[in-house]
């Protein structure tokens, strides 16, 4: 999922999605700590991902702010 798709969400998508990669983002850094990983590079993708959200919401923030 790249930025431009995430800016097409509403708010409501970008927080349940964000929840959702946080969620899995949080097995993952469990399931690496007990066991080897099939795709190790699932937790680079799913922090990249919590970023990317994280920063759309904050310009939807100071967007608002700024109107």
């Amino acid at each position: 999922m790249n930025a431009s798709e995430l800016r097409e969400m509403s708010d409501e998508q970008l927080a349940l999605t964000l929840k959702e990669t946080t969620e899995n983002l949080f097995r993952l850094k469990i399931k690496a700590q007990t066991e080897k990983l099939e795709a190790p590079s699932e937790l680079k993708k799913n922090r990249r991902l919590a970023a990317r959200i994280n920063t759309v919401q904050r310009q939807r923030e100071l967007k608002k702010a700024a109107t």
